[in-house]
């Protein structure tokens, strides 16, 4: 029954385990699943493979994972606004794959939508980039990008009924959709759990068919690196 997929903040631990690959919704700690991200501070799930925008800050969002050593590799577009992240990079302690973020949403979603690659004129010249990754089509080269998919997805949304059909609120809805569709197993974090049929069908962005748990989130308590 729907109700089944609501369930404690505990529960993650079930799912989330050490060396997963994970996604996590958000752009700069906006979007991003907060007392999700407090448990796994809390728990001993440590090595993980996180797939997401950014590095957070410091103090908030994804980077406290990885100020506190939890992440051993990050797939994402930027980590400029968590100096701890560029210091673990340069001290080899955190692998980092850049992805320009137009690149990095589209390998989320090529990988929610079952594609097995996306084609990128762009970056052709790098030194990462291997001639047998490319392919010509109408005389012009391009790069094939691997889709993005991760053990689970953590992400955030404003509301959801029982079923898991989910509404976002303004730009905290980034990248969260897409990691919805991208995970083995997907995991989402609400303010507000309200009855199966009571959604207005129209907000809805996210069916319940990409949802397999819910949890109700407890608030942010981040303090924010400015104040």
């Amino acid at each position: 029954m729907s109700h089944q997929k609501v369930q404690s903040k505990e529960q993650i631990l079930n799912y989330v385990k050490s060396s997963s690959t994970i996604m996590i919704g958000g752009f700069g700690g906006v979007g991003s699943p907060p007392t999700t991200i407090d448990t796994l501070l809390q728990s001993e799930v440590n090595s993980l493979t996180v797939i997401s925008n950014d590095a957070g800050f410091p103090d908030i969002g994804i980077g406290r994972l990885v100020c506190q050593k939890k992440v051993k590799k990050m797939i994402t577009t930027h980590i400029g606004s968590n100096p701890v992240a560029g210091q673990l990079m340069n001290d080899k302690e955190l692998e980092i794959e850049f992805v320009p973020q137009g690149t990095f949403a589209e390998r989320v979603r090529a990988g929610g939508v079952g594609l097995s690659g996306i084609l990128v004129d762009k970056g052709l010249q790098s030194l990462n980039r291997s001639s047998e990754h490319t392919v010509k089509i109408d005389n012009k080269l391009y790069y094939i990008e691997r889709p993005l998919t991760a053990d689970v997805a953590l992400i955030y949304a404003k509301k959801a009924d029982t079923f898991g059909n989910l509404i976002y609120d303004k730009t905290a809805r980034n990248m969260n959709p897409l990691m919805a569709m991208a995970g083995d197993l997907t995991i989402v974090e609400v303010d507000e759990i309200v009855p199966a049929g009571s959604l207005d069908p129209e907000l809805i962005v996210t069916p319940s068919v990409f949802i397999d748990v819910i949890i109700e989130s407890e608030g942010v308590n981040w303090k924010w690196a400015w104040e």
